[in-house]
């Protein structure tokens, strides 16, 4: 029986070389850490449960040590890179690493929050990527609104944004960034990942979050959002007194709260992402 196609990861020498040759300095414009020990590649590709036939979206590939990774495990990976010099190294860095799977990847240099899915060569059923900390929450949206074919995902972002990516109602760290996801999907944290293990390190800590694509609720999202929006920009009031501007005013917002079967003098910490959704078919007018 034949060994499946194996990559030769990149490690810190390997990484800081490449830097090296491509004149690459980490920005944190764009959000630029890059990791650099095989170990934590291995457990990301592992922790993102892909199966032969996935098709992977990375964003951010950056020099391509994860991609490296995710080319032993899945039928192929789409690279999306901002960065131009990063974009055209990626092909030959695979070609001399893993030359048995260069046949997988196809890079596309573009802005991720402005990728769309007729701009991509495939249609990618898993996201797996380690984000630009800067961007991760818009970006994880964005991709899951524009991209259809996406049933699930495994992103390392700051720790703290993981955290409020997969809370929960009623929790300290739940908002806007939590209920608009749970309107894409099911998301947990799947576990911490220490600052040792990029170039440059970073100061902040950065975790794993997974999730899994669901039926949405019912209605407009564009509606739905607007109402998460507007509960949350005044988190500390009631949602009667919350809503007063989206509903037009207080008694407004209290008649739309009632029809919807929501206590109107609950906080909007407390709320479903279903439940905004029932408030938002009751928008007066």
């Amino acid at each position: 029986m034949n060994e499946p196609p194996v990559a030769r990861l990149l490690g810190p020498a390997e990484v800081r070389a490449l830097a090296e040759e491509l004149g690459v300095r980490p920005t944190k414009r764009l959000g630029q850490n890059f990791v650099h020990d095989a170990n934590t590649v291995r457990r990301i590709v592992r922790a993102a449960d892909l199966t032969p036939d996935d098709v992977v979206l990375e964003v951010g590939p950056g020099l391509g040590s994860l991609t490296l990774g995710l080319l032993e495990a899945a039928a192929a990976v789409c690279a999306v890179e901002i960065d131009p010099v990063l974009a055209g190294r990626l092909p030959a860095t695979v070609a001399e690493r893993a030359p048995a799977l260069a046949d997988r990847l196809s890079v596309v240099t573009a802005d991720a929050l402005r990728v769309r899915a007729a701009g991509l060569p495939v249609e990618p059923t898993a996201l797996v990527a380690n984000l630009p900390y800067n961007v991760g929450v818009p970006v994880v949206l964005h991709l899951l609104a524009e991209l259809p074919s996406l049933r699930r995902g495994l992103v390392m972002v700051q720790a703290e944004v993981a955290e409020r990516l997969a809370a929960g109602p009623g929790s300290r760290a739940y908002g806007v960034p939590s209920a608009k996801l749970a309107w894409f999907a099911a998301a947990r944290r799947a576990g911490p990942v220490p600052r040792a293990v990029f170039w440059p390190v970073p100061n902040v800590d950065s975790g794993l979050l997974a999730f899994t694509r669901h039926d949405p609720p019912p209605g407009s999202r564009t509606e739905v959002f607007a109402v998460v929006d507007a509960a949350f920009a005044q988190r500390r009031k009631v949602l009667r007194s919350a809503l007063a501007g989206w509903a037009g005013s207080p008694a407004a917002a209290e008649d739309a709260l009632r029809a919807a079967g929501i206590d109107p003098t609950a906080r909007a910490e407390r709320l479903e992402i279903t439940d905004f959704a029932r408030l938002a078919a009751h928008r007066p007018g």
